[in-house]
């Protein structure tokens, strides 16, 4: 038998979805208006620049992304064109590749980061107490869990 949500849980259900909408669009603005990116190709930069070297399997990347290969193939196409990331062979796995943030890239990222922490901070950080934040970051850390 289905649990229907209560009244406040449906409320809170869409406080949820619709705060994370507004964010996340908030957050695709500034990316798309300052450097004509989507918050996923940033999202594969700022990943690699956390790698160890610089580099993750293709594999690898798309899981943290939550992206399909085939969707994740063609967002390292376009980083490519833009000099910022490069695919090099796995050299034990002939059918694998590493994506690589090459120095273009790390230094364009270097350059969007604090325009995007901006953003973060207004969309999300900024409108919460400190407690708000960190209770937050547990609530997720729990999801995730």
């Amino acid at each position: 038998m289905t649990r229907w949500l209560t009244p406040d849980e449906q409320r809170s259900w869409r406080a949820f979805l619709e705060a994370h909408r507004q964010v996340f669009a908030q957050l695709e603005r500034q990316l798309a208006a300052d450097h004509d990116l989507v918050h996923g190709d940033y999202e594969i930069l700022v990943r690699l620049s956390e790698a160890a070297d610089r580099q993750l399997r293709m594999s690898e990347l798309a899981e943290a992304t939550l992206s399909s290969r085939s969707r994740l193939s063609h967002a390292v196409a376009r980083l490519e064109g833009l000099g910022w990331v490069r695919r090099e062979a796995c050299p034990d796995d002939r059918r694998g590749a590493y994506a690589v943030l090459t120095d273009g890239g790390h230094a364009a990222l270097a350059r969007m980061a604090p325009g995007h922490v901006d953003a973060v901070r207004a969309a999300l950080v900024d409108r919460l107490s400190a407690d708000d934040f960190a209770d937050l970051g547990r609530i997720c850390a729990q999801l995730l869990d």
